[in-house]
């Protein structure tokens, strides 16, 4: 393979390609159209030591989070951040699109320091930023937050956010944020029915009004949790729906098993949308990691592969499947070009040491290297040892004490 100009130049057998200034051999590693993550909450991320969340679920993580996010100096959210974010690009992710909380209590400060955060790390990981509304936003009590999420916009934001389901009227909350994404020209991407809860069912209205209107600047779904709990026919008939809208769904598998069924003692719901609905009707799937070490789940890798195993293990997907939701189905609920091991690609791509995909998927092996336009941005070299146990001076007994 050959590369020029942050593009796949020519892909040929060795020996028949011109040779090039530079050679990167990957003898023993696997060539994969990188990652994105189209999930994040980077303004959140490593906070999990000071935040603690007793109730372990996500209202907790929400009550947690609240008093504690307008205490965060800016230098604080810019360095927690670029870490996570530089986690996601050494795991392979060349794209993050991260949530950010503006609202009443907040204004715009924590976009401010994403914004800051985005244009430092240009070139090496492209980021794109949600502006992630609290609640109300409907109503007299929701003009601060209505005004906020303007403001953010605004300010340099891309992409309309927020938490419709937790407002008092979900579905004027859905019309308001897609009214600003029309009149600013962005893509928008909600928080949609997190809950196990069958009645609590927005997803439909969502995707009748964006068939509707038309919209044109992508919208996604993320979470979709209660999807999950509906009986089969509900699940396929709204799964047509979303499909036929051009919604794509954005599933979290490892954030949902964290904070979802926590009141369920015995035969708990897994928390994942209905993975297996969405992609037999069609509709754009994507994966991502969610939250990362905070309130909301307090682990996390930043690791697409991992997210990918889950999707496996959890969701029911082969892993073609879920590689795919974390690849080709995360960049296109993204917005962003497909990647293909091919001429004419974008040249971002991740190689892992790995002999196949599965296993990929399986050991998320930590040896990669990671391109971002054609360039190295990240490489990741492991080495592993297992020392002999006995040498001629010493031998160590089974139960650890030495012998002569």
């Amino acid at each position: 393979m050959s590369l020029r100009d942050g593009r796949i130049e020519a892909v040929g057998a060795p020996g028949t390609l011109p040779p090039a200034a530079t050679r990167l051999d990957l003898d023993g590693y696997l060539l994969l159209p990188a990652p994105a993550e189209p999930h994040a909450h980077l303004d959140k991320a490593l906070t999990a030591a000071i935040v603690p969340n007793p109730a372990g679920d996500l209202l907790g993580a929400i009550e947690a989070w609240r008093p504690y996010r307008s205490t965060m100096a800016h230098e604080d959210v810019c360095q927690r951040a670029t870490k996570a974010a530089l986690m996601y690009l050494a795991n392979g992710a060349t794209a993050v699109r991260t949530h950010v909380d503006v609202g009443e209590d907040v204004g715009v400060r924590l976009m401010k320091a994403l914004i800051e955060v985005r244009e430092a790390l240009r070139g090496q990981i492209s980021l794109q930023l949600v502006a992630l509304v609290g609640v109300p936003m409907t109503g007299p009590e929701g003009a601060e937050n209505r005004a906020a999420l303007r403001a953010a916009m605004e300010s340099g934001a891309d992409v309309v956010g927020g938490c419709p389901h937790l407002d008092p009227d979900p579905a004027a909350y859905q019309d308001f944020a897609l009214t600003v994404a029309t009149e600013f020209g962005r893509p928008i991407d909600l928080h949609i029915d997190e809950d196990l809860d069958p009645d609590v069912l927005y997803l439909p209205h969502f995707a009748a009004q964006v068939a509707k209107t038309g919209f044109p600047y992508g919208a996604t779904a993320s979470h979709c949790v209660s999807l999950g709990v509906q009986p089969p026919e509900v699940a396929a008939e709204v799964a047509a729906e979303v499909a036929a809208a051009g919604v794509a769904v954005v599933c979290n598998p490892q954030t949902n098993l964290f904070l979802q069924a926590r009141d369920h003692l015995s035969a708990p719901p897994r928390g994942l949308t209905a993975l297996r609905a969405l992609v037999a009707a069609g509709a754009t799937v994507a994966a991502g990691g969610d939250n990362l070490q905070d309130p909301f789940n307090s682990v996390g890798s930043a690791d697409p592969l991992d997210t990918a195993s889950l999707l496996v293990a959890a969701g029911h997907v082969t892993p073609e499947q879920a590689y795919a939701a974390v690849s080709s189905g995360a960049r296109a609920a993204m917005g962003l070009p497909a990647i293909r091991v091919e001429a004419g690609s974008p040249a971002d791509l991740l190689a892992v040491r790995a002999a196949s995909l599965r296993e990929a998927v399986a050991a998320a092996g930590q040896e990669r290297i990671v391109l971002h336009g054609g360039r190295i941005v990240s490489r990741t070299d492991v080495t592993r040892e297992f020392p002999m146990m006995t040498t001629d001076a010493t031998r160590v007994s089974h139960y650890g004490h030495s012998s002569p």
